[in-house]
């Protein structure tokens, strides 16, 4: 399945990166007791699966990808941090090797934007959920980005990824359809809220880290594809990643970004 940030080394690092610094602002409200049964669709290198099992003591967490590199990342991550209450297994969340109705919850992070037909996700991560159980997913809109200072150049490497994703039949605005999509889904909608980050130079590491660890590695990432098709040019790129980066590192700078965050819930009803 292709994935417009690739799988560099770097880009494991991005993603462990972000969910440190997002911690907080993305796992708030989330809570599994425990022993209840978790599946995690689309776990990548881990970096979200372990902060499932640090702060859900005792879950029964099946994380799954369909990405066989990944997966391996995943497992090492999680035996380097010493647990053991999750099993890694190769899936796809558009048809799920599981039977109707095995799991409590459903955990689903910035993977939606990465699939052609995401409702199709959502009805298969539904399928899966006992009654009473939960879908919480999590996604981004990359049309809330906004930094200063803001430059032609800037803003066209930006719009480089958003196309670069879009050409490859994905969506990354999929943020703002959290609602529709749930509901579309057939899932009795407990809330759809957004989860914005705002940085400026008074936090001067929380400003570096979410541009630079996060914002201008995953642009970064996209670069190749951004050339290669013509979405960019060399010069443009240059000025407009160096001016990007800018933004978390000097003092006139801010960074803004909402993600969106939406739990459904399975009922009998929903199950027809």
């Amino acid at each position: 399945m292709p994935y417009v940030h690739g799988y560099s080394a770097r880009e494991s690092q991005r993603l462990r990166e972000q969910s440190e610094i997002l911690e907080n602002i993305l796992h708030s409200g989330t809570n599994y007791p425990a022993g209840a049964k978790i599946l995690e669709a689309g776990c990548g290198v881990g970096a979200q699966t372990r902060l499932l099992l640090k702060r859900n003591p005792g879950i029964q967490l099946t994380s799954i990808d369909i990405s066989d590199e990944s997966l391996a990342k995943a497992g090492r991550l999680i035996e380097e941090e010493g647990f053991d209450n999750v099993i890694f297994k190769r899936d796809n969340i558009l048809d799920l090797s599981f039977e109707d109705q095995i799991f409590d919850h459903v955990f689903i992070c910035f993977v939606l934007e990465h699939l052609s037909h995401p409702l199709k996700g959502l009805f298969e991560a539904k399928r899966v959920v006992k009654s009473g159980g939960t879908v919480t997913v999590i996604e981004g809109d990359h049309g809330s980005c906004f930094w200063t200072p803001e430059t032609k150049e800037s803003k066209y490497v930006w719009n480089s990824l958003i196309r670069a994703q879009k050409a490859l039949g994905h969506d990354p605005n999929i943020g703002r359809r959290l609602y529709p999509l749930l509901n579309q889904a057939g899932l009795k909608i407990e809330y759809v809220k957004p989860c914005w980050i705002y940085t400026d130079f008074s936090d001067p590491e929380l400003a570096e880290g979410m541009v630079n660890k996060i914002i201008t590695p995953m642009v970064n990432a996209s670069k190749a594809i951004a050339l290669k098709d013509g979405l960019v040019d060399q010069k443009t790129w240059d000025i407009g990643f160096f001016e990007l980066s800018q933004s978390g590192r000097i003092p006139e700078g801010t960074f803004f970004y909402t993600w969106f965050k939406g739990v459904g819930m399975v009922d009998e009803a929903g199950k027809g």
